[in-house]
């Protein structure tokens, strides 16, 4: 297959042009080379190697990682070594979003189940508790009347 203009390669990979472009700027994707008109054009490794950056995108990795893992795929030999670090790095920062989110869920739902119990006095308490928090003069309030 190929050779792809841009929209082509962004076609056949389900992409917007734009990330083709970013790709580009990021170093991750190079053009073939250009034609008389000075379009980009690419060929049928472009399109596997956008498909391997979208793959390990949509396995975690950050785009940083996907140039490591293109830098090792690309070599000589393979780094499972370093492969293994970004999978360990990517594991921990998942678990601590997961963590985060969990937190958030907590307090969501804390707040939803305060929603339900004060709907009826016409007053919503997480709208209260909010606008309090976002007060720094109220935030000081509270700190003095907790004890130490």
């Amino acid at each position: 297959m190929g050779p792809y203009t841009i929209g082509q390669l962004a076609r056949a990979a389900g992409v917007p042009t734009s990330t083709l472009r970013y790709y580009e700027r990021s170093k991750l994707l190079r053009p073939d080379g250009r034609t008389g008109g000075n379009y980009r054009v690419y060929g049928a490794a472009a399109l596997e190697r956008l498909r391997f950056i979208r793959a390990a995108q949509a396995n975690g990795f950050t785009l940083d990682d996907v140039s490591a893992l293109l830098g090792f795929r690309d070599g000589a030999t393979a780094r499972c070594k370093e492969v293994q670090r970004l999978i360990r790095d990517r594991l921990a920062d998942l678990r601590k979003r997961m963590e985060q989110m969990r937190e958030v869920e907590s307090v969501l739902r804390s707040s939803l189940r305060m929603c339900r119990q004060f709907e009826r006095t016409g007053r919503c308490q997480v709208l209260d508790s909010l606008g309090e928090a976002a007060n720094p003069a109220a935030r000081k309030k509270v700190r003095r009347r907790l004890p130490e």
